[in-house]
């Protein structure tokens, strides 16, 4: 068997008996590993900004939460699975060469010959356009947006070669839904979602520093850049930057979207889905060791109840 993949085609580090590997039918799972449907935690990382942004924009609502809500949480729950999914064997598509070098990413579907990339590019395009499906269904301001969003996801795979920065470009990518939800409920923009799209920016530099952690080993060996390389042993330092960075946006984006429409109770009730949010983050902090691979998958994996908490507090907020 060859080195860095586990039986069965399965991906090194995928979630132990995940859906795909379980109960997929047997053609389809190198597809479904493609798309990283056997590592859900991607999928939910690009969901929850979607859902704090049409949950912040219902509670600045003085109509509140309407029927059509709804279907923004559902259909950004598609969407996020879809283009996740899509983004995922762009990305694929494009490092599969880097990844035949990096232990954690060599069991991948293109560097393992599981995938040709012929397959791949059909399958993106597939995801792609059944997301665009759903898109059609939003206002002509969110699907504008929709369709602008493709730019920072092709951009992406490429960032690592020439920046040290590249979690930047998956924040732009990833918190894109904090716009486009915003705008499928309310129509357009204003300053409030855009502060809490900066929010979210900053928690992707917290979490994906985290995650570059995994690889740094091997990233130097074949000269990918990133923000574990570039911190390096200060990385704690930096992570708590970015932490109070991205509550305190988080806070603000609340403030500037309820006052002064709103009574108290919701506010405060806003508020401390960004406080407990960052106390996740302490949380994640106080058991971090960074030159620790499995601490940081799991810690990284920790961010879905981060993101989670702060989406149920919006949540209370805009049914109040």
């Amino acid at each position: 068997m060859p080195e860095g993949q586990t039986p069965e085609g399965q991906v090194l580090d995928a979630v132990q008996d995940n859906w795909v590997d379980t109960w997929a039918p047997a053609a389809a799972r190198p597809y479904l590993r493609l798309s990283r449907a056997d590592r859900p935690i991607g999928t939910w990382l690009l969901l929850l900004p979607c859902w704090w942004g049409v949950l912040l924009a219902a509670a600045a609502d003085p109509a509140g939460l309407r029927w059509f809500d709804l279907w923004i949480v559902v259909g950004c729950a598609l969407g996020a699975f879809l283009m996740r999914g899509a983004g995922c064997t762009w990305n694929d598509i494009s490092d599969r060469k880097l990844d035949a070098q990096v232990a954690r990413t060599k069991s991948r579907p293109l560097p393992s010959g599981q995938v040709t990339v012929t397959g791949a590019l059909v399958w993106m395009a597939v995801q792609a356009l059944v997301s665009l499906c759903i898109l059609l269904t939003f206002n002509i301001a969110a699907i504008a947006l929709g369709v602008l969003a493709l730019l920072p996801v092709a951009i992406y795979p490429f960032a690592k070669r020439f920046t040290w920065w590249p979690q930047v470009f998956l924040g732009i990518a990833f918190n894109w839904g904090a716009l486009l939800a915003w705008t499928a409920h309310s129509g357009s923009l204003s300053a409030a979602p855009v502060i809490l799209y900066l929010a979210g920016i900053a928690w992707t530099l917290f979490y994906d520093t985290i995650y570059a952690h995994q690889d740094k080993e091997d990233d130097a060996l074949i000269g990918i850049k990133s923000t574990a390389r570039l911190f390096g042993d200060n990385s704690v330092w930096w992570l708590r930057l970015f932490m109070v960075a991205s509550v305190s946006l988080m806070a603000l984006a609340i403030i500037v979207a309820l006052v002064p429409g709103t009574n108290v109770m919701v506010l405060t009730l806003a508020l401390c889905g960004a406080w407990a949010f960052g106390w996740h983050m302490v949380w994640q902090l106080r058991r971090l060791n960074i030159d620790d691979w499995e601490v940081c998958k799991r810690i990284f994996q920790s961010n879905r109840d981060a993101g989670l908490i702060a989406a149920l507090f919006l949540a209370a907020a805009a049914f109040l």
